[in-house]
């Protein structure tokens, strides 16, 4: 494997499934979706059957800490090692441009390694890859069971690049007639197309130069009006932050062990450009399920005079009143079952936080340390967070986007942002296991 440590990356050795294989079948989306919705799952799970399939490598999120959770790893470890050992998945040497197409938007992507050495998800992280957003790290341990002695991972993690001149991928968009292509299909459930094509080797020190010229310490500094000097970010977390953490976290236990040259050391990954006009930021929502205590009454005690709240009449009106919300207070938009409210609109003043999603956060993180509520899930999309906090004993909260122009200046200045702020793309544009690579 060929390795650039002065930019964190290297060529991967990529495994597809062999001609032949559905790879509508076979590629499934990320994880960590749809951890509210199990009809989605169960469509899944259905229209894949018992064909060859990324569902049977990983574990849906959905299914975390329930019974049988330690059963079904066991079944993935082994139908990684079945599919090796049966030749279903076969290698290819180098790097992948991929289009991701979802309705009237292709999204440009390159699959690369990035090395976990120059990795660091903590808030105060000054390394060269970071985490964008907090990082739980009692999320983790059950990951690590799952990558821990199995010999494959499959990516779902989106790394994003500040690139304003588009010098690194879309160079690689324009030049995709000369390359190979590898595949090219319809993702399942309404999910958009997915095609990914062979980057031809004499493309990579194209690739390596402009990801050096990123890196630049004085380009850095113009670039975010820098007025001393600070690390540089060359790669920030989209994506897939926890996985990338679990794959840091069972490297630095091994690392003792096996010293530093070995396959865990790399993460596969697919980097895109923030300035891609296809990429979109979209809010996080909260929604809370089980409420037991008064809402209403904890948010006045907890934020006092700065808190004020307005009824509305409609989800409609919630949705339009948080997203053209201007000046110094923050907005939020809930959405219950009428036990509280039906439909209204948080304000506070004087807020703690940069963005109105840590405001919230910093709240419902103690609400939820109080037993107010029985579980909380965060969720894409307008209609699913008026859908589930409409149901009896939920409460959700809508709340609105960023501007992904802000996020590299803001995280080199502030670390990161509070967990969960913002999404690329929608549930259903999430990027979805089709590639895998060797780790033992």
């Amino acid at each position: 494997m060929r390795t650039y440590e002065d930019i964190a990356i290297a060529i991967p050795e990529v495994y597809l499934p062999r001609p032949g294989v559905d790879l509508t079948r076979w590629a499934v989306i990320a994880v960590d979706q749809f951890t509210s919705q199990p009809e989605y799952w169960r469509q899944v799970e259905e229209f894949v059957g018992d064909a060859p399939s990324t569902l049977h490598l990983i574990l849906p999120e959905i299914y975390l800490d329930k019974p049988g959770e330690a059963e079904r790893i066991q079944r993935i470890q082994a139908t990684m090692h079945r599919y090796l050992e049966e030749g279903l998945l076969q290698p290819h040497q180098g790097m992948i441009y991929v289009e991701r197409t979802f309705g009237y938007r292709t999204r440009k992507g390159l699959l690369l390694c990035l090395d976990l050495e120059h990795y660091d998800y903590t808030k105060s992280a000054q390394s060269l890859i970071r985490a964008t957003e907090g990082t739980i790290l009692e999320r983790l341990p059950p990951r690590m069971k799952i990558r821990a002695g199995a010999p494959l991972e499959l990516p779902h993690i989106l790394v994003l690049i500040d690139d304003p001149d588009r010098t690194v991928i879309e160079p690689l968009a324009q030049a995709k007639s000369r390359f190979e292509k590898l595949y090219d299909f319809d993702l399942m459930l309404g999910s958009g197309h997915l095609t990914g094509y062979a980057v031809d080797d004499s493309f990579e020190p194209q690739i390596v130069a402009a990801l050096r010229a990123l890196k630049d310490q004085r380009a850095f500094m113009r670039k975010y009006n820098l007025k001393e000097e600070k690390p540089v970010l060359l790669f920030a977390m989209g994506d897939g932050n926890h996985s990338l953490a679990t794959a840091k976290a069972i490297w630095e236990k091994l690392k003792p062990e096996v010293g530093l040259d070995h396959p865990a050391r790399y993460a596969l990954v697919e980097i895109e450009n923030v300035h891609d006009e296809a990429l979109v930021f979209e809010p996080i929502h909260r929604v809370l399920f089980g409420v037991r205590k008064n809402i209403y009454a904890a948010l006045q005690n907890y934020f006092g005079s700065n808190f004020n709240f307005v009824v509305l009449r409609s989800a409609e009106e919630v949705v339009e009143r948080v997203e053209k919300a201007r000046g110094p207070r923050h907005t939020i938009g809930v959405i219950s079952d009428g036990g509280w409210v039906h439909y209204g609109l948080i304000e506070i003043s004087n807020p703690k936080s940069n963005l109105p999603v840590g405001t919230l956060q910093a709240f419902l993180d103690e609400f939820m340390k109080e037993g107010g509520a029985d579980t909380i899930d965060y969720v894409h999309g307008r209609e699913v967070v008026i859908e589930l906090g409409s149901k009896p004993g939920n409460v959700g909260f809508y709340v609105p986007g960023m501007d992904k122009s802000d996020l590299f200046k803001t995280v080199i200045l502030d670390g990161a942002l509070p967990r969960k702020t913002f999404s690329m793309g929608e549930a259903r544009e999430k990027r979805f296991y089709l590639e895998a690579r060797k780790i033992v």
